[in-house]
């Protein structure tokens, strides 16, 4: 299970789950090809740990703006099957916001607040250096992706890949 995000010109976008999901189909080459130049960006299955990373834990929880969108934020466009998550679009603007957010976070800070929460995910304080380690870089590599996105003006499609 990966989440995958997707840099996608606005003009060729299509509210279709059908159409959607053949963004999704290339194999992973292709989509290796595409993280090297930042049009695409795969977390995996800790993604939930990435979306509290920015948005933080409840009661605290960031509900709206470029926090929010990083990683579980957009508009829904639900597949046809009952049990298919849901593609979330970020419009070109939505997605310059986040890039702006991104390359203006205090990565240390945001580490601060969610560190409580997540290390029991990932072993525990004994394994904070590598944890944090992997945080950092998959921080670096969002706000590459979404930086790379705005400066093309494209939109950004997100969808839990199973």
């Amino acid at each position: 299970m990966y989440f995958h995000l997707r840099a996608v010109p606005p003009p060729a976008l299509r509210n279709s789950a059908t159409w959607l999901r053949r963004l999704f189909e290339d194999d992973w080459d292709t989509v290796r090809q595409r993280i090297g130049r930042c049009r695409e960006e795969v977390l995996d299955k800790g993604y939930l740990g990435h979306e509290l990373l920015y948005t933080g834990a409840p009661p605290h929880h960031a509900r709206n703006g470029p926090r929010s969108h990083v990683v579980l934020g957009g508009g829904p466009v639900f597949p046809n099957g009952p049990d298919e998550p849901p593609f979330l679009l970020l419009t070109a603007a939505q997605t310059a916001r986040v890039a702006d957010y991104l390359t203006s976070a205090d990565f240390e800070a945001l580490w601060r607040d969610a560190r409580d929460e997540l290390l029991p995910r990932y072993g525990g304080a004994g394994a904070e250096p590598g944890a944090r380690c992997m945080f950092e870089s998959a921080h670096r590599d969002l706000t590459a992706f979404y930086t790379q996105t705005a400066f093309y003006g494209d939109a950004v499609v997100k969808w839990l890949v199973r």
